[in-house]
């Protein structure tokens, strides 16, 4: 594993203890039965407020499995049916859980993601295949001439 997979990991982690409420190294101890807690609360949710279907429509293959592993680690079945795209994730979750946990959570989660996937892109391309990763020239629209 790489420095930048780490320093990933390691943001990842950090966001995870902020929704689990560990932010110093002591807290870090507690963060394990804080997501017992959230288990727990989320348990309780289902009495107060019932399990509804959720339809999630992920906009790419990153973001449907960050949301997958979510759900999974809440210890929520996430399904799709017959003739559902990929993209789409299917889960029974109260909607208080929804609204205060799981998608602020994710989308945290995948905006950090989305941002290190995005830097190791651009690296890539400017390193392997070309340096120049400028935006392509703007024309006027109908005119025919090409640019030089």
């Amino acid at each position: 594993m790489n420095d930048n997979e780490e320093k990933l990991i390691e943001r990842l982690r950090s966001i995870e203890r902020l929704f689990d409420g560990a932010t110093t190294p002591g807290e870090r101890t507690a963060a394990a039965s804080a997501m017992e807690r959230v288990r727990q609360r989320l348990a309780e949710m289902k009495d107060t407020d019932p399990a509804t279907e959720y339809k999630f429509t992920l906009g790419d293959g990153w973001s449907r499995r960050l949301f997958v592993a979510l759900l999974r680690r809440y210890g929520l079945k996430p399904y799709r049916y017959s003739g559902q795209r990929r993209t789409t994730v299917m889960a029974r979750v109260p909607r208080r859980f929804v609204d205060e946990t799981l998608w602020p959570e994710f989308e945290k989660l995948s905006a950090t993601l989305r941002a290190f996937l995005d830097d190791i892109t651009e690296r890539v391309i400017r390193e392997s295949v070309f340096a120049d990763d400028s935006e392509p020239e703007e024309v006027a629209a109908g005119s025919r001439a090409l640019p030089p």
